[in-house]
């Protein structure tokens, strides 16, 4: 879970911090670095919001679980959270292209007008999202306790890690990319969405709420149980100790969604997401050598045609 917490905070805080850092370094650029207190002001008060909606999310979660509806709960943020995952790092690949150029331009707007009040909202909107995004993402990742995820050294560790990536690149002089970053966060975050998808499928069978042809596919409880529970009952049996303590299974579960039994529907799904994801990245990849190709199209066909007396002309 911990590891988990990182790299979700790392991205989601990193992502409102660069935001941040490109609106107050245009400020300082043209000179106006008094509106910076309020662009300050609009993302403490999203952080303080964030809190708001993490306890107001807890409440929930503990309604359901008084209710006993709190496993249907916990598999429909699963999958939602799959999909947020998923969208968010596309989004991001997205977005970091014009990021420096949609917060600069919307942000002159309200420095031209002296619009105090838009600086605050837009900053405030802007962590308000990442926010949100990261208390719903940890309720997925430790079953609906939410407070915990927010006490442990996972969540953490990300925030001084997304602070310290800004400041590198904002402050410290140094070229530092953050596509690189999400890039490779990227990678770690939807094997983690992956692995909440076959979670949810789990759980789902669990409770008889959809079937199973084949229970276990295949069993590695030998290689590496995904529970130290399993290893236990795995050396009681044969007395003899898998290769990989449970230990590194359920680490590996509660990152990915390993499991040493699983049936043959958590396998499809588990392939099935990749195999959609590859099927997304080669379309999203298409579409961007498209658009370029159409850049360079009008481009060329707006620049005047040379007069071929001229090009001998210039020889001479």
């Amino acid at each position: 879970m911990e590891i988990q917490a990182l790299l979700i905070t790392f991205r989601e805080a990193l992502e409102a911090l660069l935001i941040i850092g490109v609106i107050t370094t245009y400020l300082r650029q043209v000179k106006r670095p008094e509106f910076t207190k309020w662009v300050w002001l609009g993302a403490g008060l999203a952080v303080v919001a964030s809190c708001g909606v993490a306890l107001l999310f807890q409440v929930v979660l503990t309604g359901f679980a008084s209710m006993g509806s709190e496993m249907y709960l916990k598999i429909g943020i699963m999958i939602i959270s799959t999909i947020l995952l998923t969208q968010m790092v596309f989004w991001m690949a997205k977005q970091s292209k014009e990021m420096k150029d949609k917060s600069v331009s919307k942000m002159d707007q309200f420095v031209t007008a002296g619009n105090i009040a838009g600086m605050v909202l837009h900053s405030f909107l802007v962590v308000l999202r990442e926010g949100v995004e990261t208390v719903f993402f940890f309720a997925a990742i430790t079953g609906g306790n939410i407070g915990n995820a927010f006490k442990g050294w996972g969540a953490i560790t990300g925030i001084l890690l997304a602070f310290a990536v800004s400041f590198l690149l904002f402050r410290g002089g140094r070229k530092v990319s953050p596509r690189v970053f999400f890039k490779w966060t990227g990678i770690l975050i939807v094997m983690i969405a992956a692995g909440l998808l076959v979670q949810a499928v789990g759980m789902m069978q669990d409770i008889n709420m959809i079937g199973t042809v084949i229970p276990h596919l295949y069993d590695i409880t030998w290689f590496m149980p995904e529970h130290p529970i399993d290893q236990a009952h795995y050396i009681r049996d044969t007395g003899n100790s898998p290769l990989i303590s449970g230990e590194v299974g359920i680490f590996l579960k509660a990152l990915f969604g390993y499991s040493a039994m699983p049936s043959l529907e958590e396998v499809l799904v588990y392939v099935g997401y990749f195999a959609a994801l590859y099927v997304l990245i080669m379309r999203r990849n298409a579409s961007d050598e498209a658009e370029k190709a159409e850049i360079r199209r009008v481009q060329e066909s707006s620049t005047p045609a040379i007069n071929p007396q001229l090009k001998s002309v210039n020889r001479l």
